[in-house]
């Protein structure tokens, strides 16, 4: 279900193509990260170099040379070590760099110093993600800057610098069929794990043991987590990013959850929200099926020719529409629109890209406008409302927070929800929450 070969090739050849002749670009792995003391997080590869090159290791640097005659794509990283592996776990080395990811040139990483000024000599221009790693900006203009003071002696230095994201991630943005595929398995995942999660619960559990079934539900499929997953109970359903996650469940509460599996490089993203005992209350009902309501007509302004924009306003009208009817806000929904008098109860917006990274890469707009959605994009969708415990709500809305939230892709007639297998109905919810109990 991951990314084939064939895939990083022709990403590559796109890219190049894109910077030309006389360019190089230079895009170095993610560095490995420092838990506390002599332990590290669990490695994560640059979602930019991941999807470029597949390659999963830290310590490698890859470089786009486009026409060069010895290879096109040059890649260095650690050589093969057997101490360090028995210590620290299997290296690909220069051979596996090649026969397993397809580079057709690789040099050991501690040789980057003498080798890659003189792969930039001659080349015009450099495409390269500045601001990302200072220790590593440092490092690539002193390469160029080695090749500045040798001018002299004909050597010639790049005299251009041009951002690399501006390429790479108008790339990422449209996903082929092989990456929408990877994403469906993700979600997949993720789905098992919502369900999991509202099969266990009943009151007097924590938010914490709630989580538990969906880590444990994606690791037992090799994925991991796209985020720190949101477990908020009552209250805590109305805090956008609780992560805290470590309160007791109460009867008659709501329990939110936001939570997605990463599986293969590629992110989920999905918030579901349901009663702890099983059953809502008609204020929770109400509100819910307003929220419903708003992400059901979100999702249909998903498709090609349509703005970024459409989504989201349609849920915004709904919206404030149903906060009217509750009798949460008065006024005449298109005045109370206008005055954005909802955002006293929903306060983001209704979506964002998502891909490698779980808020993926991408401009929402183009020359000041909003883009237009095209086959290949995928967004979320996920409006919500959280009424907090506030003196001028009714009492029976007070601490009611909900989100739902599906991934969606565009297609050449329409879009497809990724997350459809999760339940979001309050039949299905009803049907299903506590049966493992």
């Amino acid at each position: 279900m991951s990314i084939k070969a064939k895939e990083y090739a022709r990403r590559q050849r796109q890219l190049m193509r894109m910077m030309g002749e006389e360019a190089i670009a230079v895009l170095p792995a993610a560095p490995v990260r420092i838990r506390n003391r002599d332990a590290d997080y669990r490695y994560r590869q640059d979602s930019d170099f991941l999807y470029m090159t597949g390659f999963p290791e830290p310590e490698a640097v890859a470089v786009f040379i486009p026409g060069r005659e010895q290879g096109e794509y040059v890649l260095f990283c650690r050589e093969r070590d057997p101490e360090m592996e028995t210590w620290n776990g299997r290296r690909a080395g220069q051979t596996g760099a090649v026969e397993l990811y397809g580079a057709d040139d690789a040099f050991p990483i501690t040789d980057i110093d003498e080798i890659l000024p003189g792969l930039l000599e001659n080349r015009a221009r450099v495409y390269y993600s500045m601001g990302r790693d200072d220790a590593f900006d440092r490092r690539l203009m002193g390469w160029v800057n080695t090749l500045r003071a040798q001018t002299r002696s004909g050597r010639q230095s790049p005299h251009e610098f041009f951002s690399l994201e501006f390429l790479l991630h108008e790339m990422r943005l449209f996903k082929s069929s092989g990456e929408v595929k990877t994403m469906c398995k993700a979600a997949e995942i993720s789905a098992e794990g919502h369900q999991r999660m509202m099969a266990v619960c009943r009151p007097g559990l924590f938010e914490y043991q709630i989580e538990a079934e969906f880590i444990y539900t994606a690791r037992r499929h090799n994925a991991d987590l796209a985020y720190q997953s949101i477990v908020g109970g009552g209250a805590n359903g109305c805090i956008l990013h609780y992560v805290d996650n470590n309160e007791m469940l109460r009867d008659g509460e709501l329990l939110l959850i936001d939570a997605g599996a990463e599986y293969a490089g590629y992110a989920s993203d999905i918030t579901r929200t349901f009663p702890v005992s099983g059953r809502f209350n008609e204020a929770q009902r109400e509100v819910y099926e307003v929220v419903l309501a708003a992400q059901e007509a979100a999702i249909k302004k998903v498709g090609p020719g349509a703005s970024w924009d459409d989504p989201h306003a349609a849920a915004v009208r709904e919206l404030t529409k149903g906060l009217v009817e509750l009798g949460l806000l008065r006024g005449q929904p298109a005045k109370l629109i206008r005055e954005h008098a909802y955002r006293r109860f929903y306060m983001h917006r209704t979506g964002h890209w998502l891909g490698l990274d779980v808020h993926d890469v991408g401009e929402y707009k183009v020359d000041g406008e909003w883009r237009q959605l095209e086959p290949g994009m995928v967004t979320t969708v996920e409006p919500g409302l959280y009424i907090t415990a506030e003196t001028d709500v009714p009492k029976q809305f007070r601490n009611i927070g909900i989100r739902i939230e599906d991934d969606v892709a565009v297609t050449k007639d329409g879009h497809r929800v990724l997350t459809a297998a999760t339940p979001k109905s309050v039949a299905e919810i009803e049907a299903l929450v506590g049966t493992a109990a």
